[in-house]
């Protein structure tokens, strides 16, 4: 009794331990989808600051969404509106961290998925902002996922090597072929080397639902954006933040997703 007492505690311990990682982590990730798309941007130097008036952030005015909540939103200094994306970043990348100690415990999946979730974030957040994927987070991601993929137990080199190809390959032939019929680009590079990296990291096998999934939820999306800004096909959305959804959603679902694909084909043909 003492003994499985004390596996519960420390297994407690351990998954509030991951949340506030995520948190400080996420903390870090605000500097970096702030600073990144800037050109001459370091996201080093100099040191935590209001973009408004650039007081200095004292560390007991920047501990990740408790400084938010104790300074009611606001900067200490001018008083100007901190933005909620800050708490944002900080309480879903915490959750993330939670979630992936809870699926992989302490091991090597949980640190390589963590960096993946962490560029992941980034991505959604930046492309949101500027409708850009920085080269600076999709290509070390696909060196990382690759290198990973020789440890990792959930996905072999090879497959992750066809993930990268296949991954790559195929939004390049979407974007080329949506460009040969009408003259227009649909697909940023960044997108194809976005989805090389989720196939880096999840294997070529995660790349049907990945680009199913954000196809259809973009399309559902973009039609209410169509409707909205009443702009018709030339209205355009960020197409980064649906892919690496769709890919988070494989990463934590994908037993799920292959029994309900596997039942689906159980069904046989309905007509």
């Amino acid at each position: 009794m003492n003994i499985s007492i004390a596996n519960i505690s420390i297994s407690g311990l351990l998954s509030i331990s991951s949340f506030i990682f995520g948190a400080v982590v996420g903390s870090f990730l605000n500097v970096v989808i702030l600073r990144l798309p800037a050109e001459g941007e370091s996201i080093v130097f100099p040191p935590s600051h209001c973009p408004k008036c650039g007081a200095a952030i004292h560390g007991y005015d920047n501990i990740p969404l408790l400084s938010f909540l104790l300074l009611r939103g606001k900067c200490r200094a001018c008083r100007a509106p901190i933005s909620w994306q800050y708490p944002l970043v900080e309480l879903c990348m915490a959750l993330l961290s939670l979630a992936l100690y809870t699926r992989f415990g302490p091991s090597f999946e949980f640190i390589l998925y963590f960096v993946f979730l962490a560029a992941l974030l980034v991505v959604i957040f930046i492309d949101i902002n500027h409708q850009i994927i920085p080269d600076a987070v999709s290509l070390p991601g696909i060196i990382i996922g690759f290198a990973g993929s020789f440890l990792n137990s959930r996905v072999t080199w090879q497959e992750s090597a066809l993930g990268i190809i296949i991954g790559g390959g195929c939004l390049y032939g979407i974007a080329l072929s949506y460009y040969l019929l009408t003259k227009r680009d649909g697909l940023g590079g960044g997108d194809i080397k976005l989805l090389g990296m989720i196939g880096a990291f999840l294997g070529w096998q995660s790349l049907l639902f990945v680009v199913f999934t954000s196809s259809l939820t973009g399309s559902i999306v973009g039609l209410g954006a169509m409707v909205k800004q009443g702009k018709g096909g030339q209205t355009r959305i960020p197409y980064g933040p649906f892919l690496a959804l769709s890919a988070i959603l494989y990463l934590f679902f994908q037993h799920s997703i292959f029994k309900l694909w596997h039942a689906y084909l159980a069904m046989g043909p309905i007509f």
